[in-house]
């Protein structure tokens, strides 16, 4: 039997019949008091309901449950949306026996699809009863869409010799470009944390991690990270340096689970680190990396394991970054193929492309312009991609 994730936590996922082939579609995240809630939503002009929803009710700092769906995204969905998304957190509140505004809600699927309301509702008492301090992979399966595996992180810490626990699920595979964020992620851990501080870390933990992810270029209208402190292992954060032990570890949760959903890239064969040195600023370095990254072309030699370092060169000669092209070296693994700018030969071609076979490896980019660095993770851009995509909705 799986082991309690997170002291105070419960977990549900069920089939509710929200999806069209069937499978766990409706999860719920209960802690056992109301909890501190942070949260970073999508920046996409347009916001499913859920995101509007939320936005607004962690402003209070607090959160009890959190109710998800995945087969359909409750966005386009004008007023009616907006009505649904309520109806969700109100009949879970009435369920669970707490106030309404302590739940929020999320939704991943199909744009523009009228959420199949009373189907939800008549499953949210079957929901309620499967909760679980065992129940974080049934939830995990139940927010999946294209995802081909769950992605549940767990790390443990200790604060005053007092242990607690961070962990995090996430879903995703397509629409990753997160301006903020990644499809669907939520946090919980037993350590007690004001909102305030606990929105700042949420921030700056995914901007180390969910925002150097890339999988197709695309942002999606319902990218939700929701991180919620419970308090019941006892733990407090009372020092600078305990702030940056709990920081430490929530990164590790968020970083791993951005790792996996590239990794589980919509038709995707290889994990790719861009990792841009020698650049003159950080923002220098990470425009770099994020160009390279999300260039189609490069994606697709990545897919056909050519070893087209003049593909890489010409992305980060339009990433608006001053560069001179003769001091550029780029790297696959420990293999030079470009040096200052010009290619190094058939030989290191050779090596190049045994690197590229591997499934997962780093290209590293030398601007030789200063001491700054940043990396990007990516994947390659398949046939499949373009299948998966092609009939999503049917």
């Amino acid at each position: 039997m799986e082991k309690p994730r997170c002291a105070g936590f419960r977990f549900s996922g069920i089939a509710a019949g929200i999806k069209k082939k069937g499978g766990k579609d409706l999860g719920l995240i209960v802690s056992e008091v109301p909890a501190s809630i942070a949260g970073v939503f999508t920046r996409n002009r347009i916001q499913a309901a859920p995101v509007l929803l939320d936005r607004h009710r962690i402003r209070t700092g607090r959160c009890q449950a959190v109710i998800v769906n995945s087969g359909n995204a409750n966005c386009c969905t004008g007023n009616a949306g907006l009505r649904d998304a309520e109806a969700m957190c109100r009949h879970a509140a009435e369920t669970l026996g707490i106030s309404e505004e302590l739940v929020c809600v999320a939704s991943t699927g199909v744009i523009g699809q009228p959420m199949p309301i009373e189907t939800v509702l008549a499953a949210v008492p079957e929901l309620a009863g499967a909760l679980s301090p065992e129940g974080l992979d049934n939830f995990a399966e139940a927010i999946m869409t294209t995802d081909l595996f769950p992605k549940v992180v767990t790390v443990q810490g200790e604060m005053d010799e007092t242990p607690y626990t961070v962990t995090g699920v996430a879903k995703g595979s397509g629409m990753i470009r997160p301006d903020m964020a990644t499809m669907l992620c939520f946090v919980v851990t037993d350590l007690s944390v004001p909102p305030k501080v606990l929105q700042e870390s949420l921030v700056a933990g995914v901007d180390r991690s969910f925002n150097r992810i890339t999988v197709d270029g695309d942002t999606s209208t319902n990218d939700t990270v929701l991180l919620m402190a419970g308090g019941r292992s006892g733990a407090t954060i009372e020092t600078p340096e305990a702030l940056a032990g709990f920081q430490r570890h929530l990164d590790q949760v968020l970083a791993g689970l951005a790792r996996m959903v590239v990794k589980d890239g919509e038709g995707a064969t290889k994990l790719v680190d861009i990792s841009v040195v020698g650049a003159a600023s950080e923002g220098d370095a990470r425009q770099v990396a994020d160009t390279v990254a999300h260039s189609n072309l490069v994606k697709t030699a990545l897919f056909g394991e050519d070893a087209n370092w003049g593909r890489i060169i010409a992305a980060v000669g339009r990433s608006g970054v001053l560069v001179v092209p003769d001091a550029i070296d780029i790297r696959f693994d420990d293999v030079t193929m470009c040096r200052n700018g010009m290619s190094c030969g058939p030989e290191a071609e050779s090596a190049a492309t045994a690197v590229l076979k591997k499934k997962e490896y780093r290209i590293t980019i030398d601007l030789h312009m200063g001491t700054a660095s940043a990396s990007v993770l990516t994947c390659d851009f398949s046939i499949d991609y373009v299948k998966i995509n092609a009939d999503y909705r049917s």
